[in-house]
């Protein structure tokens, strides 16, 4: 008890570290929003008609996406949900340039009435490095 008292800063940096481990793996079981690698976007695309959501801003749209995918930039996701919400019975593959920030549109998409919710881990970039094929697209 005594080393405690006299060494309270390091216990509290201790539990502190301890929980800034732990937060990201709580937040990503509470997640709406599961990461997926590419063979199960394909299957998912396959088997269960996926519907590929875009969400890179137009600057970084050149150079093609994921075959029939849907553009939507993520700075525009609220403002066009209603354009998803016709489509909300399939499953959603949200995906980006790295995949870091599609992991963070979960919430929006559960609102939008979309159930199943997946990320592309990795984003296009790893769609591309798996040789997979992408759309060419003309946007600006």
């Amino acid at each position: 008890m005594q080393f405690l008292a006299k060494n309270w800063i390091l216990v509290l940096a201790l539990v502190l570290s301890g929980a800034m481990l732990v937060w990201p793996l709580i937040v990503r079981r509470l997640s709406p929003i599961k990461e997926i690698g590419t063979l199960n976007v394909t299957q998912l695309m396959n088997h269960e008609n996926a519907v590929l959501l875009d969400l890179r801003e137009p600057g970084e749209f050149k150079g093609g996406k994921l075959p029939g995918a849907v553009h939507i930039p993520m700075s525009q996701l609220g403002k066009r949900s209603e354009e998803l919400a016709k489509l909300n019975k399939r499953p959603v593959v949200a995906y980006c340039a790295l995949g870091r920030r599609s992991t963070m549109v979960g919430g929006a998409l559960a609102k939008a009435g979309f159930a199943s919710i997946y990320s592309l881990r990795g984003g296009i970039k790893a769609w591309r490095d798996a040789g997979l094929p992408i759309e060419e697209t003309d946007a600006a």
